[in-house]
């Protein structure tokens, strides 16, 4: 597909125009990283000279900020080094899709087969069901950042449009829309399972299902899609200009003719066959007995059980792509030896050195601000701000979401963030009379809006290398630039489905209401 190294479009006037200019004048995200975690430092050695702690109420422990240049800290940070970059959650998810979108994207193939289902498909379209997609994703927990990410950028030049649009339209799909689907998910199973643990601190006999906010994030899939649609066609898109294209990374041109070879065809047709047969082997070991499907108690949805099948969809996604470009590549002719389809995925893997050098300073910034416990202080601090103000009603959950939106800029992991907070919220709002699953709906309407503004968000780093291969100079104020409208529409939407939500007393999911009574209550 092409790919540019064309200068970043000048920022226009107005709001985006200035978030633009500001966070381009910020240091390299590198750079940023490494200042972020000088500032930590600092700012752990005087949390930790006055003293600053809270009781953690999922452990009842006291958590005391902890000085970043205590002996323990600086030797915890020399001696785990190495594991602290390996250990960075999506550096391994990203590496291992990479050696198989390389090589489905370098041989031709990707250009090739968009050039074929595109045809005659219409344009306006395109950011619907990119952004669709994209919410769908999530069902194979993070791979939609490494292969829809990057896809809805080829996706859009293939058909004459701004390559990052298509990049900002998947991602706000893939990112906005996390706790978006229209199936329950592994991510349902991890949030609701800590909802259960906080609940039972008020009521020890109350256990979740997997479907308790099933109506929400079936509403969210749809919601999330039309704004990613809107605001890709009518602000980013506009703003960006028109698409003049550039210097190819690919061996094909988004911008050569409609028509395909013989050769290519034969290519397209026994690639997607390869790339069919992984992904069915993968199902079939999903199957009743099969390697990658757990046992369910009875009554669980079947659904839990296929929690091993999503996980391993990364590698079997990595194994399609590689299947699929190999064979294509055999096809053409691009591959007469083993040495041209090993040069093309050392040439893809060689693009992400620059993600590499990024993990390294953002995993130790996560890590460090982990160790320093200043996050876990400001969550519970933030919490029980919420709890002494006592609102009611719809106002509450919009305040949980808006806290949990704006924790979520220094804070990304959904998990960590909920286990947080879930201890104090949950209790709370059920003794106010909420159910924990309405509670944990508002939490993830919140934490979905602001994963896409953050330079603590895990994958952040990767997106902005992505932008950079069709606009060299690409900072992250482009990024940010890009993203914000998507990320205002996403919160506003949010805040107005809890409203209605909790105002009108509709059902999350089958059986789980709004409200909640204490048992033994009248």
């Amino acid at each position: 597909m092409s790919s540019t190294n064309t200068k970043a479009p000048k920022a226009g006037g107005g709001f985006f125009g200035a978030v633009e200019r500001v966070g381009n004048a910020l240091p390299d995200p590198t750079t940023l990283f490494f200042i972020m975690i000088g500032l930590l430092i600092v700012v752990s050695v005087i949390g930790n000279a006055l003293g600053w702690n809270a009781i953690n109420p999922a452990t009842q422990k006291e958590v005391v900020a902890s000085s970043l240049l205590s002996g323990e800290n600086v030797r915890k940070l020399l001696e785990e080094m190495p594991r602290t970059l390996t250990n960075f959650a999506p550096l391994g998810t990203v590496l291992v899709i990479m050696l198989g979108t390389g090589i489905a994207e370098r041989s031709g193939y990707f250009a090739a087969a968009l050039k074929s289902g595109l045809r005659g498909a219409p344009k306006t379209l395109l950011a619907p069901i990119v952004a669709f997609a994209g919410c769908m994703s999530s069902i194979a927990v993070d791979a939609g950042y490494v292969v829809l990410v990057p896809l809805g950028a080829i996706i859009f030049a293939a058909a004459g449009r701004h390559p990052l649009a298509g990049l900002a339209c998947a991602f706000a799909g893939v990112s906005g829309g996390f706790s978006a689907n229209l199936f329950p998910s592994s991510l349902d199973t991890l949030l609701l399972g800590i909802t259960q643990g906080a609940a039972q601190i008020v009521d020890p006999n109350w256990t979740f299902v997997i479907t308790d906010n099933y109506y929400v994030i079936v509403v969210f899939t749809f919601v999330v899609t039309a704004i990613a649609w809107a605001i890709t066609d009518l602000v980013v898109e506009p703003r960006l200009g028109p698409w003049g294209g550039g210097e190819s990374t690919n061996p094909e041109s988004a911008d050569s003719a409609t028509q395909l070879s013989k050769a290519e065809r034969s290519g397209v047709f026994w690639g997607t066959v390869w790339l069919v047969i992984p992904l069915v082997a993968l199902a079939l070991l999903a199957m009743e007995g099969g390697p990658l499907r757990d046992l369910v108690e009875p009554g669980e949805p079947t659904i839990a059980a296929l929690t091993p099948f999503f996980t391993a969809l990364v590698a079997g996604l990595a194994i399609a792509f590689f299947l699929a470009g190999l064979s294509y590549g055999i096809c053409t002719g691009r591959y007469r030896t083993d040495k041209d389809a090993v040069k093309d995925v050392n040439d893809s893997m060689s693009e992400m050195g620059a993600y590499i050098v990024l993990a390294f300073a953002a995993a130790h910034f996560i890590a460090m601000f982990n160790w320093s416990g200043l996050g876990t202080l400001l969550a519970i601090s933030g919490a029980e701000a919420i709890r002494a103000l006592n609102p009611s009603g719809p106002v509450l959950m919009v305040l949980v979401m808006l806290f949990t939106a704006t924790l979520n800029l220094i804070m990304a992991s959904a998990s960590a963030k909920w286990a947080l907070l879930a201890p104090i919220v949950v209790p709370m709002l059920m003794l106010s009379g909420f159910s924990p699953e309405v509670t944990t709906a508002a939490y993830r309407l919140g934490d979905s809006a602001t994963n896409i503004i953050t330079p603590m968000m895990s994958y952040f780093p990767m997106v902005l290398i992505f932008a950079r291969r069709y606009v060299k100079d690409a900072g992250i104020g482009t990024l940010l630039a890009l993203m914000l409208p998507y990320s205002i529409a996403i919160l506003l939407a949010g805040m107005t489905m809890i409203a209605v939500w909790v105002g009108f007393g509709f059902e999350v999911g089958p059986g789980a209401g709004v409200t909640y009574t204490l048992p033994g209550a009248s």
